[in-house]
Order: structure tokens, then C-alpha cells, then sequence
């Protein structure tokens, strides 16, 4: 059987046993506080909850699933073993309120054993029997099921059940809520089957567990009981990777002479067919006998199955909207992806490599799940831009790590800071940032940066400090994993509480700057507010009564109503204002919010009173909600352009909708350019220009057309609205809206920006703020062509010749300040002096920059050599120094680095180099002449 033979079949058999057979959810998982979705019940918890109802009493599916990072992380066992995976499909039936035990462990048993043939006899059942402090009962029912059926096989059950206590057998979602005892399916795959069951959740490669039922039968307490659940559900996963890998690796169980191997399935094949051809190199599944230390086969089978695991997982999670980023799951795949170009590189495969896995990936998974074809371009571009990416940065990082092996090892020779500064004097222009070279009398003291950078004290370095991890990780991208795996190579451990430390300080100051204001109601919480403000006849003098006033911690007052056409900031949309009428006052309601009961909050200007039951009359201010509409349904418009300008996988990361202007974030892997953003704008004013109606409605949440978008980390309950806009702009959402798109007017896109790495941010006006920004942009480009004395329509080309004039200018002045420069050189050797038997030449050069001091040191090099040449100049405010040594000189202890930057401190400045070649700035010129003076000082 292939892989795809497995899954089918798999289907196909739940299908003919009534269950209805639905797609894969994403990997961007509905509860916000998972990284991915990671189990087969993820999309079905809220069913689970009763939170939803089950459109299905029965159903069956394969799903997608990512363990990496969080609770559940595989991610540093990939590659070492046969079965571990960060991406996989877990194969599952589901029952809700419907069968139960019986019919779960008896079509288990059909399946594996009568459609797939699995050995009867190497199969084994875990059953749940509590220890001391677990919860819940012994599963007599489970255990009665089990037992008749394998006397009903001739075989002994004594042997073939397994007991398990809550860690292995008794499932919870949480502290709290639906939970119960489960059965796995192990099989043995030892040579001879004759195990015993002794391996049963022993860790053992040999012995698997293949199927996990379930059964959901109570509903945990706070006060900790555990209460039969009035409906009871099944819950089943199957390791689909493992069953296929199993069926490969015994050849249908026809060969127990080999490992079992998750990557021995098909489901690899392709992949590893092209690894082998970009690296000349083949499979061997091998595995590591001692995992800190593998031979080179062993590696190089480590490499294949790391590579062929992290591909399907990037494939998967972009295809699903998730791109790798800086944070949360964007973080967690860009940590995947760069450990698999790290592991690449050991196979010697050439930057690039990674993304020519996407073909075979895809077409292996594509057929199954649709969305890895269509979004192909895209998984390709994101896949590419990343490991190029990091490939810059690689190559820097890792210059810097075995530069501190380097220096190391040089240390370990010495033993002392001082004898490890004097040999290791070149300290790389790169790190200027972090190796603080002091200076006293023009010699070193210290090298204070590769002091506290590097070294653990004055010891001769035996880990990697947590300061050099942190610098790879916030500079160059390191992962500390991949820190991990480079020290471990050189035998070094590294110092994770002070990377860590480091990781705190910098969260600190991230959480500094930002200013929040939490604001916290007092008052006694109550019914949800009745929100009647769809409807534009109750926004005038709404009558309703007031239930109470609450005060918050800061002092404001806000008024509570039975019923409001006030909205309540929520989804993006900023709350709205109005007043309300008391007969003897009107007083101004400066905005609206929610409390955790759903209560409006009319926040109240003024000291006005208010008495429970009183009649009042609520006006919105209408002019301004009609402004917060438009750029609400502006802000679906340009989702919606988004997706058709640059592909499915847009999806809204945030959104701010207010009366003047509207800001809408996307997850997106790189900035859009100026042909993008004019084809944005043409989509969406093409639109408006239609004029199609605004149509809302309610639905069950199950009966949702397919083609809705939902936002990430929203709740739903039973009941959604819908905005739909043409047709063609479908989306769930609680917002307000105009009634039809030509209302808004016209929409500007204004900027386009970063605000994290995959996350984009549009800001847009419409209506009227949109006509503003065409009039100032017309009377601008009426300006510009007045200037130009040409028509607007002639400005452009009129700017471009202009603009290339000014090039050649510069380029001109530019070379005439280049030739001043060498003619004022030529003229300076007469002021050459000779200091302790070196010729040296320290002259100042006024009205020369940092490049003409390079062109007019060029040649004095050649006409003085051997010398010390120091170049000085000022220009704007600035200090220039250009220092040269020739060898001869170096051999009598002149250092062009440290010259150049103890003269360009006397400047207020600093700056360093080479022992040959050096440039240093400062920003007090009056100062210039007197450093001048002190080289003789310094030299002597």
C-alpha cells in the first residue's frame, strides 16, 4: 500500500461506517494560546465545550498538525530518531453524543487488522487504571471490550492489555472541562514479535503506538470532581506518517528485519531523491548510535531526515497564511527553516537548496490538500527570500563564532586577559560595537569587549557566554538551538541563564517603552446592553433607561443603558459618541466601550446625575459614525484587494477603524512595491464605482458559506454575522457598515510599512479625509510644475533630466575635489619627519572629506614608503583621520587601528582598523590641530 493508498482507505472505511468526511483545518490554529494546530481534536474542541453545535454526529479526517515549540515540541528529536516529526497528519473519527466505546474499539480492530492486515498477534491494548492521586476510575468498560476480543482472536489478554496511569492513559483538554480514559494500539515490530507487551510505553522504537482512542466521559470541576458528562464523545488519533512508514519498512509485513522508520515511507521518497541529486550523496538510514557524536553516514542520514521533515512544515504552515517572522509561530518556523539550511550546509548543498525541496513536497501532499498547489508561487518566494536571508547573515555570525574559537584557543595557550589582548591585537572592525578598546598613554589596557563578550571570568573560556549567544541570536538571527548545535560541535556548552538574563533585559526595555493605560470599571457587573445601532432610525433620541453609573480607577464616569445604538469599540472600530437628553439636561457621551459583561459604557462629560430606572434620549453623532462606517467597509475592500493582488495567504493581523482614517496590518513576507500598491488602489475604487449593496446577515456558525473570512483569535459562538459586499467580500464581523460601497467615495492609500518581520501595515483614507489627499496632491503637483515651467503631465520627465544633471554635477565636483586633494599631497612631503628612525608625515588637509583623504593617501603611500602617514581633514563639523603604516613600521610596534583611534578620541570621536590601514571621525575640529601635535607622543 502507498501512503496515499493508507489515508484513503482510512477515510473511505469511516466513511462507510455513517461518518461524514471533512477537510483538514489549518495549521493557524482558532484558540489563540496554541501555536499550531497540533492534534486531530483542535477544530472540534468547541464542540467538545458545547460552546458550538456538531454540524456531524459522526466524522472522520485527516488533519495537519505542527508540534514545534509550546507544550508539545519535537523539534530537537528530528533527525535523531525514525518517528519524531514537527509536521505530520494524524488520522481521526470523531463521535459526538453519538457511539461510544464498543463501536470505537471494535471498527479500530476491523480497520487495522481486517483492511490493512496487521499482525493480530503483535498487536497490544493500553487501558486506563488510575494510581495513587490520578483521577476518575478504573476503565472496566474499556478493559471488558478488550478482553473479549482478543479471546474472541485466540489470543491471551493477560498479555495483550496493558494498564496506564493518567500520564499514558487518561486524556484532559485543561485543568478543567470535558476529559476521560483512552486506549491506545501499540504494535510490535521486534524480529520475532515476541516482546510480551514488556515494550508498551517503554520508549521503544520497536514498539509503537499507532492509535489513540479517547473516550470523553466526564467533565472535571474546579473543586476537582469528576462528573459524568450528560452526552459522551469519541476522540480518536492515528499517526498517518507512522502506519505508512510501518507498511514501508516491513514491506506489508512481510519483513521485521529492519528498524521501523517513519521515513521509509513514500511520503519522503521524492524528497530525498532530490537531496541526493544536489548533494551526490544517498540515503542510508543509518541512526545514530551515540547521538552528541555521529559517524559521517550517520550524519548525513541526520541532514536527509531533517530536511525532508522541516520542508513539509514550512510548506504546510505558509500555505496556511503562517510566515516566518520575529515572534510567536512566525518565530518557531523561521527557527525550523534556519535549522534546516544549517544542517544543509554539512552536506556541503549550495545556498538555494532548500527552497528546490518545495517541487517534490508538493507533489507529494497537493493532491491531498489543495491549498499547498494554489499557493505554490507564494510558498516558493517566502522559502527563498528567508534562506537567502540567512544565508547573508550566516556567514557573518558564523565568522564571528569561530572567531571566539579562534581566540580561544589562543587564550587556553596563555591563561591571562592581558597576554590573550597582546596576541589576539586585530580586533575585526565589525565588532567595533561590542570590543570597547581603551586607551592610556596610546597603549592597551584591555580588551574590555572580548573580556565581557567572550571570556567567563579569567579563566581560559570553557562555554560560550550568554552575552556572545544573545549578540548570534539579536544581530545575526541564531536561534539558540542552532548556538546549541554549532558549540556542541566544538565541544563548548552555552551559557542559557545568561542568554536568557539577556532575553529579559531586552524584553524590559521593549515593555518600557511602551506607555499603556489600563483603565478598570467599579460597580457591580450586570446584563449585556441591548445594541440597537444597525438600524439608522433608532441614532436619534433613542429612548431607553439608564441601569446605573460606574466610576473607574481613573476617575471617569460612564453611563449604563438598558438598550444603546451607541457601538462600543471592538474588532478595530473605535467606540462612537453622541449625547444623551434627561429632559432638564443634555450632556455630551464622549465614547463608548464594553465591560466583561457586555455592558455599553457611554463615557460621560461632566459631573451630570444620573438615577437608576430614569428615562433618557441617546443621539449618536451621526456625521461621525457615518465616517467610522465608510472606513470600516473600506477596510473589507482592501482585505479583499490584498487577496487578489497578492495572494491567499493575506490574512489581517490588526486593524484600527476611526472617522478619519483606517490602518489595517497583514501577514505578508516582503514590501509592497509602488506597481502593487496603484494596482490595490485601482481595485478598490473600481469597486466602489460599482455601487453593489452592503448585505449583513445572521447564520449558524456551521452554516457560514465556505468563502468567509474569520479573524484569527476571534470566538465564535453558534450564531456569526456576516458583511457580504457583492458577493465578492465575505467576512465575519460584528462592525458597523455603509448600506452600499458607493457611499465611501473614494479610497487613498497613504503608506505602506513594517511594523515586524512578515507583518505589513496599509493606512487609507476615504470619503472625505480621500479627497483632501487628491486636492493636496493636485495643488502639489500644480506647484512642482510651475517650478518647472512645464505641464503637470511634463513634470516627471522634466524632474528625471534635472536630477540626472545634478548626478553628473556631483560626480564632477567630486572628481575636481579628488584631484585638489592629490595636488595638496604632493606638496606635503616636505613636511615628513623622522621620528625614532621612521619617516612620518601627520598634516592636516581643510576642505577635504573622509574620500578625498583615501584618494590623496593612495598615492603618498607609494611616494613615502616605508612611513607613517597621518591624514587629517574637517568638513561640516566633522573630523576625518586616514591612517597608514607601512609593514617596516608595524615591526616597531605602530598600529594603524589604534592611532587612528586614540587621535580621533582626543576629537570626541573613535573609530579603529587594521594594522596596516585604519579611518577614525571625530566632531570637534578645533581640537584637530592639537591631536596633530601629540604624535610624536604617541609614537614615542
Amino acid at each position: 500500500m502507498t501512503s496515499n493508498d493508507v489515508r484513503q482507505s482510512f477515510l473511505d472505511f469511516f466513511a462507510a461506517k455513517g461518518h461524514h468526511i471533512v477537510p483538514s483545518a489549518p495549521l493557524l490554529p482558532s484558540s489563540p494560546n496554541l501555536l499550531f494546530t497540533n492534534a486531530g481534536m483542535n477544530p472540534f474542541v468547541p464542540y467538545f465545550l458545547g460552546e458550538r453545535d456538531a454540524p456531524h454526529p459522526r466524522v472522520a479526517d485527516t488533519q495537519k498538525c505542527i508540534r514545534a515549540g509550546g507544550k508539545h515540541n519535537d523539534l530537537d528529536d528530528v533527525g535523531y530518531d525514525t518517528y519524531h516529526q514537527t509536521f505530520f497528519e494524524m488520522l481521526g473519527n470523531w463521535s459526538f453524543g453519538d457511539y461510544f466505546k464498543a463501536e470505537a474499539i471494535e471498527w479500530a480492530w476491523e480497520l487495522l487488522t481486517t483492511v490493512w492486515g496487521f499482525p493480530k498477534n503483535r498487536l497490544y491494548a493500553s487501558v486506563y487504571k488510575p494510581g495513587e492521586g490520578d483521577p476518575a476510575e478504573f476503565d472496566q468498560e474499556a478493559y471488558d471490550l478488550w478482553k473479549n476480543l482478543f479471546e474472541k482472536e485466540g489470543l491471551d489478554p493477560a498479555e495483550r492489555i496493558v494498564f496506564g496511569n493518567k500520564k499514558d492513559n487518561f486524556w484532559m483538554m485543561g485543568d478543567t472541562g470535558p476529559c476521560g480514559p483512552c486506549s491506545e494500539i501499540h504494535i510490535d515490530l521486534t524480529p520475532n514479535g515476541d516482546s510480551g507487551g514488556k515494550l508498551v510505553n517503554a520508549d521503544s522504537p520497536w514498539c509503537i503506538e499507532i492509535w489513540n482512542l479517547v473516550f470523553m466521559q466526564y467533565n472535571a470541576t474546579e473543586d476537582g470532581r469528576f462528573v459524568p458528562l450528560a452526552a459522551k464523545h469519541v476522540d480518536t488519533g492515528m499517526g498517518f506518517e507512522r502506519v505508512a512508514g510501518i507498511l514501508a519498512t516491513t514491506q506489508n509485513f512481510t519483513d521485521f528485519s529492519k528498524p521501523p522508520s517513519n521515513y521509509n515511507a513514500d511520503l519522503f521518497h521524492g524528497i530525498f531523491a532530490v537531496i541526493e541529486e544536489l548533494s551526490g550523496l544517498s540515503y542510508g538510514a543509518t541512526l545514530p548510535v551515540d547521538p552528541s557524536k555521529p559517524t559521517p553516514e550517520e550524519e548525513r542520514d541526520i541532514v536527509f531526515r531533517v530536511l525532508g521533515d522541516h520542508i513539509r512544515t514550512l510548506c504546510c504552515a505558509i500555505a496556511d497564511g503562517i510566515l516566518p517572522g520575529n515572534e510567536g509561530r512566525n518565530y518557531v518556523l523561521r527557527r525550523i527553516l534556519r535549522r534546516a539550511v544549517m544542517y544543509g550546509r554539512r552536506l556541503n548543498l549550495k545556498p538555494g537548496f532548500f527552497a528546490e525541496l518545495v517541487v517534490p513536497t508538493l507533489g507529494n501532499l497537493g493532491g491531498t490538500f489543495s491549498e499547498l498547489r494554489k499557493n505554490e508561487d507564494i510558498i516558493r518566494k517566502v522559502i527563498a527570500a528567508e534562506e537567502a536571508a540567512f544565508d547573508r547573515t550566516l556567514d557573518q555570525g558564523m565568522k564571528m563564532f569561530l572567531d571566539f574559537i579562534n581566540f580561544r584557543e589562543r587564550e587556553n595557550e596563555m591563561h591571562r586577559i592581558d597576554q590573550a589582548a597582546a596576541i589576539y591585537p586585530d580586533c575585526p572592525e565589525e565588532y567595533a560595537n561590542l570590543m570597547v578598546v581603551e586607551y592610556e598613554n596610546g597603549a592597551t589596557e584591555e580588551l574590555r569587549g572580548l573580556k565581557s563578550l567572550w571570556i567567563e571570568g579569567n579563566k581560559p573560556a570553557s562555554k560560550v557566554s550568554g552575552s556572545l549567544a544573545f549578540t548570534l541570536y539579536d544581530t545575526y538571527g541564531f536561534p539558540l538551538d542552532l548556538t546549541d548545535i554549532i558549540a556542541r560541535e566544538h565541544g563548548l556548552a552555552v551559557d542559557h541563564a545568561a542568554f536568557e538574563d539577556a532575553m529579559a533585559d531586552q524584553r524590559q526595555r521593549a515593555r518600557d517603552a511602551q506607555k499603556k493605560s489600563v483603565i478598570t470599571v467599579a460597580g457591580d457587573e450586570g446584563d449585556a446592553t441591548e445594541f440597537i445601532g444597525f438600524d439608522p432610525a433608532n441614532w436619534t433620541r433613542h429612548a431607553t433607561r439608564v441601569v446605573t453609573v460606574v466610576e473607574a480607577n481613573d476617575g471617569k464616569r460612564f453611563l449604563v443603558t438598558e438598550s444603546t445604538p451607541f457601538y462600543a469599540e471592538m474588532g478595530g472600530q473605535i467606540g462612537d459618541r453622541g449625547q444623551v437628553d434627561a429632559g432638564r439636561t443634555v450632556t455630551r457621551l464622549l465614547d463608548c466601550v464594553k465591560d466583561a459583561s457586555d455592558r455599553h459604557l457611554h463615557r460621560i462629560e461632566g459631573d451630570t446625575a444620573f438615577e437608576p430606572g430614569q428615562e433618557v434620549f441617546l443621539s449618536l453623532d451621526i456625521p461621525r459614525r457615518r465616517d467610522i462606517q465608510r472606513h470600516h467597509s473600506a477596510t473589507h475592500i482592501l482585505n479583499w484587494a490584498l487577496r487578489e493582488t497578492l495572494g491567499d495567504h493575506v490574512r489581517q493581523a490588526g486593524s484600527f477603524v476611526g472617522p478619519d482614517r483606517l490602518r489595517f496590518d497583514f501577514n505578508h513576507f516582503e514590501a509592497l512595491g509602488a506597481d502593487q500598491l496603484q494596482e490595490i488602489e485601482r481595485l478598490v475604487n473600481e469597486q466602489l464605482f460599482a455601487d453593489q449593496p452592503v448585505i449583513t446577515f445572521e447564520t449558524a456558525f456551521e452554516d457560514k458559506p465556505d468563502d468567509v473570512i474569520a479573524v484569527f483569535g476571534e470566538k465564535y459562538g453558534n450564531t456569526v454575522r456576516v458583511v457580504d459586499i457583492g458577493g465578492w467580500s465575505k467576512e465575519l464581523c460584528g462592525g458597523t457598515h455603509v448600506e452600499r460601497v458607493g457611499e465611501i467615495g473614494q479610497i487613498r492609500l497613504v503608506a505602506e510599512s513594517s511594523i515586524s518581520a512578515g507583518v505589513r501595515r496599509i493606512e487609507a483614507v476615504c470619503g472625505s479625509p480621500a479627497r483632501e489627499v487628491t486636492a493636496r496632491e493636485h495643488a502639489l503637483l500644480s506647484r512642482i510644475a510651475g517650478s518647472l515651467s512645464v505641464k503637470p503631465e511634463e513634470a516627471p520627465a522634466r524632474l528625471d533630466t534635472l536630477l540626472a544633471k545634478v548626478r553628473d554635477l556631483e560626480k564632477e565636483l567630486k572628481d575636481l575635489k579628488s584631484a585638489a586633494a592629490r595636488g595638496k599631497a604632493a606638496d606635503l612631503t616636505s613636511q615628513v619627519q623622522d621620528i625614532n628612525g621612521m619617516k612620518v608625515l601627520a598634516a592636516r588637509l581643510d576642505g577635504v572629506d573622509a574620500n578625498g583623504l583615501r584618494e590623496a593617501m593612495d598615492g603618498l603611500r607609494v611616494q613615502l614608503d616605508p612611513a607613517v602617514i597621518v591624514l587629517a581633514g574637517s568638513e561640516d563639523g566633522k573630523v576625518f583621520f586616514n591612517v597608514s603604516v607601512a609593514e617596516a613600521c608595524q615591526a616597531s610596534g605602530v598600529h594603524a587601528g589604534k592611532l587612528a583611534g586614540a587621535l580621533a578620541k582626543q576629537c570626541g570621536g573613535g573609530g579603529g582598523g587594521k594594522a596596516d590601514r585604519a579611518q577614525a571621525g571625530g566632531k570637534d575640529p578645533a581640537k584637530l590641530d592639537d591631536a596633530l601635535a601629540t604624535i610624536g607622543d604617541l609614537l614615542g
